[in-house]
């Protein structure tokens, strides 16, 4: 002989209060992604997160020259005739965003257009030892003109 402990509405609310609990629980520990930035040269491709993001807020003055000395986890090769194209997300085209080349912004005004190409010939001139570097580092950052509110890091290596 079996007794139920509960009746079928209570062990469906029960159920049903089980599974509410489980999905927030599940959903407390989901964070939500950064934009993605992307480069592309011929048919490859590279893509990140950001290396330091605030959900769209400016990034801390104090936090900014870390983030900006990062070093790129992601890297693509490139030839010296080859084109670099360069997208980002929407809300990053939004804001504005420029390339900064070792750390030290490479133009003077925020690009708002969401996909932009330029000459892998631009990434390495030749330093003040006469010999152009074999690799660079690429870092796109978002901003607004006056804050900084993202930045992601690629490396370009130059083909041999």
């Amino acid at each position: 002989m079996t007794v139920a402990f509960f009746s079928g509405s209570r062990r469906r609310a029960a159920a049903a209060l089980g599974a509410v609990s489980a999905g927030l629980l599940v959903l407390t520990a989901c964070e939500k992604p950064t934009p993605i930035a992307t480069v592309t040269v011929g048919s490859e491709s590279i893509n990140s997160e950001a290396a330091c993001y605030n959900d769209g807020d400016p990034i801390k003055e104090s936090d900014v020259q870390k983030c900006l000395n990062k070093k790129a986890e992601k890297s693509i090769t490139v030839a010296m005739d080859d084109k670099i194209r360069f997208g980002v997300d929407p809300s990053i085209a939004d804001n504005g965003w420029t390339i900064f080349l070792g750390g030290q912004q490479a133009e003077p005004e925020p690009y708002k257009k969401t996909y932009r190409t330029i000459p892998a010939s631009a990434f390495f001139s030749a330093q003040q030892t006469g010999e152009a570097p074999d690799e660079t580092q690429v870092t796109i950052v978002e901003n607004t003109g006056k804050t900084l509110t993202g930045i992601w890091h690629f490396k370009l290596k130059k083909e041999s």
